[in-house]
């Protein structure tokens, strides 16, 4: 992990009162609204809560006087800020950040804790949850920074309301200082991204730009275009039920198949025996009966030939659990989801020059890392538009223990200042 060490940096970020004071007031506002995405409903969006941060920035949008702003009917909020004077002819660049927190930890009623000047210390939050320097390198590196964290009972939603109140602190800065030059701009803020489901109901006709960056990342530099390609697969485990105690030959029990399956995963391929470009099998939810069972599973990996190879796996072990159970049946549904941007960013490398290059005119110096999962840049970049994504400052992630540094957001928030500029001159 490249962090900085030194405090004099913080404070020279922190003095940017400008940025500071809206992008710590918009996050607040916006963690604090319920937007917990579930990826067992097939709509889009998936909860309800996601209209009301829609609807908040919508309305803030249009107080800033922004003059085109959309709420289509599947909750993607669309708005276009038009070049500045004698910029009409630059391209058109956009941004992304997702509404929608993980459901892997509670996020409703979340209770923001800003501390500042942090000094190394280990911080005690409700129901035994610690923010521990001895055990997170990269806490430990933020002395003298102000950071932003939970009170231990929900995660935070940082990933990606961090990116959101960048975004919005650009337009701010932007509507304050028509001086600075820029290109037209459209900024979209999406639904259900933690779901997995790939913008389905995204008006991609109706997109105009170029290029497009997700603010959807960690610590400031942390600059990412490459990602897994991700399918998921649904696995159905049909037994064969009668009463247990005369089951002898003839019971085939669809949970225990469906148990025998999940063992059948390699444990070395998990995400938590894996990192850096090893791809992974993770079990994320079984259920089931004596007659009916099932198994989702996501299945992740940077190379092509290495999913086809657990693609083939998964029906391989399907045929081993059928051999131990007589009379049961397993069914094996993969579904794509969606696939490493690599390629595609790669064949326009101007857009990630630029944003390295504005990277180093915000005061950080950026390097390139692999993203273990996806953001909406994923698909964008499948539709033709190359998006790589952006740090936020967060850390930790779909956690209790998540935290943003609120210097490595001002660096984000100057970074697109920059990068705009440099699109302007195209």
């Amino acid at each position: 992990m490249k962090t900085t060490k030194n405090p004099k940096t913080f404070k020279e970020r922190l003095g940017d009162s400008e940025l500071v004071e809206s992008l710590r007031s918009s996050f607040i506002r916006y963690a604090q609204i319920w937007t917990t995405s579930d990826r067992h409903i097939a709509e889009t969006p998936s909860t309800p809560g996601q209209w009301d941060l829609a609807r908040l920035l919508v309305k803030e949008l249009q107080e800033l006087g922004i003059p085109e702003v959309t709420l289509t009917d599947h909750c993607y909020v669309i708005s276009r800020l038009p070049a500045s004077k004698g910029y009409e002819g630059a391209p058109t660049i956009g941004f992304l950040a997702h509404m929608d927190t993980a459901s892997d930890v509670s996020g409703k009623d979340v209770h923001p804790i800003v501390c500042e000047n942090y000094q190394g210390e280990r911080i005690t939050l409700q129901d035994g949850v610690v923010l521990d320097p001895t055990s997170d390198e990269a806490l430990a590196e933020r002395i003298g920074d102000t950071i932003i964290h939970t009170d231990g009972t929900t995660l935070l939603g940082a990933d990606d309301k961090a990116g959101i109140a960048e975004i919005m602190t650009l337009l701010r800065y932007l509507k304050n200082h028509p001086e600075v030059p820029h290109g037209p701009l459209e900024i979209v803020f999406s639904p259900d991204e933690e779901t997995g489901k790939g913008l389905p109901e995204f008006p991609r006709e109706h997109m105009r730009a170029t290029a497009f960056y997700t603010l959807d990342g960690g610590p400031a530099g942390e600059i990412e275009a490459e990602c897994f390609t991700a399918y998921k697969a649904d696995v159905y485990f049909h037994g064969k039920a009668i009463h247990i105690g005369q089951a002898r030959g003839k019971l085939a029990n669809a949970t225990l198949m469906a148990a025998t399956y999940a063992t059948l995963l390699p444990r070395s391929e998990s995400p938590e025996a894996t990192d850096g470009y090893y791809g992974y099998y993770c079990p994320i939810e079984i259920k089931g009966d004596l007659e009916e069972a099932s198994l989702e599973i996501y299945l992740r990996d940077f190379d092509e030939k290495e999913m086809e190879r657990r693609l083939g796996a998964l029906e391989s072990f399907a045929k081993t659990v059928e051999a131990q159970f007589p009379g049961g049946r397993v069914e094996v549904r993969p579904q794509f989801q969606y696939r490493n941007m690599k390629q595609k960013i790669d064949e326009r490398p101007e857009v990630l020059a630029l944003l390295m290059e504005a990277a180093r005119k915000a005061g950080v110096e950026p390097y390139l890392k692999p993203i273990r999962g996806g953001t909406d840049g994923s698909r964008l970049t499948e539709m033709g538009i190359p998006t790589p994504n952006i740090y936020t400052g967060g850390h930790n992630f779909h956690s209790r223990t998540e935290w943003v540094s609120l210097s490595d957001m001002v660096v984000a928030t100057r970074t697109l200042i920059e990068l705009v500029q440099l699109w302007a001159k195209k």
